[in-house]
């Protein structure tokens, strides 16, 4: 059965610091930790001459790692070994103009101290695993509509 979704989102430093996870995946706290760390060694230690998707195994089925690398971050979307390989690769870039957008420029503080409102920009475009929204501007004008209702 091919469900072509997104598993779990994660930002992670340079150090392997995790600052952003979302998981689409049930499973346990224990599993969620040996997969962080299983994700920064295959993600940190590969080669620049290397492409940006992996193949993972997670339990008995095989994913994709796919991600870019901003700055002193790591943004990584685990997908579907079907899905479509540069459309994720250009969804990690929509979800960072989303963030630069609301920020201004986002940094490695934004994620730790204003984590709420990352959660917010990344529920407005991905829900449950699948993307819902494409536009931006959209995107941040839910997430601005909000914060005016919780002000």
């Amino acid at each position: 059965m091919v469900r072509e979704q997104i598993n779990f989102i994660l930002v992670q430093n340079r150090q392997g610091r995790t600052r952003l996870s979302k998981w689409y995946t049930p499973l346990q706290d224990a599993e969620k930790h040996a997969i962080e760390k299983d994700v920064f060694r295959v993600v940190a230690t590969r080669d620049d001459a290397f492409t940006n998707f992996v193949e993972f195994n997670m339990g008995k089925h095989t994913h994709k790692l796919i991600y870019r690398r901003y700055a002193a971050l790591n943004f990584v979307f685990c997908v579907d070994e079907k899905d479509n390989e540069l459309g994720i690769y250009e969804a990690i870039h929509l979800l960072v103009e989303a963030l630069d957008g609301y920020f201004g420029s986002v940094c490695e503080l934004d994620l730790i101290f204003q984590f709420n409102k990352v959660f917010n920009v990344v529920d407005e475009y991905i829900l449950g695993g699948k993307i819902q929204e494409t536009n931006v501007k959209k995107i941040l004008n839910k997430v601005k509509a909000d914060d005016k209702l919780t002000d």
